[in-house]
């Protein structure tokens, strides 16, 4: 005699919950270098000491100007002079700060060209 045995299967699917296991998985695969993300990064990197160049000479020229003019309108008499010449200073090195960032910038994309120029040959060409 057979028996009737009632075996079902269910399945439940949850397009989140898949979503979230596919992400935690790529946190602790290793990590392969993309090469659009290298170009990226190559790029990012190319105007970096340029930016902190400029930025820290520009505060520096702001504070020295903000000196400068507290010299000059605070503590007149012997400040005075010393004050104008601070303040000169402090504009001198603001108007200097984006010069130097393009300056910076230009020699490390100078640096970085054959690296960049390598990684968009790659990937420009049809696979």
């Amino acid at each position: 005699m057979m028996e009737n045995k009632n075996e079902t299967f269910t399945y439940t699917y949850s397009a989140s919950q898949q979503q979230e296991i596919r992400h935690i998985r790529e946190k602790y695969l290793p990590k392969e270098p993309d090469k659009m993300q290298q170009l990226r990064m190559l790029d990012r990197s190319a105007a970096k000491k340029g930016t902190a160049a400029a930025i820290m000479i520009g505060v520096i020229g702001c504070l020295l100007l903000g000196v400068g003019m507290c010299c000059t309108m605070l503590w007149m008499g012997q400040w005075f002079i010393p004050g104008v010449i601070l303040g000169l200073i402090g504009i001198a090195a603001v108007a200097a700060a984006y010069p130097l960032y393009t300056r910076i910038t230009r020699k490390e994309r100078e640096k970085i060209a054959p690296q960049i120029l390598k990684l968009t040959e790659e990937l420009s060409k049809p696979e």
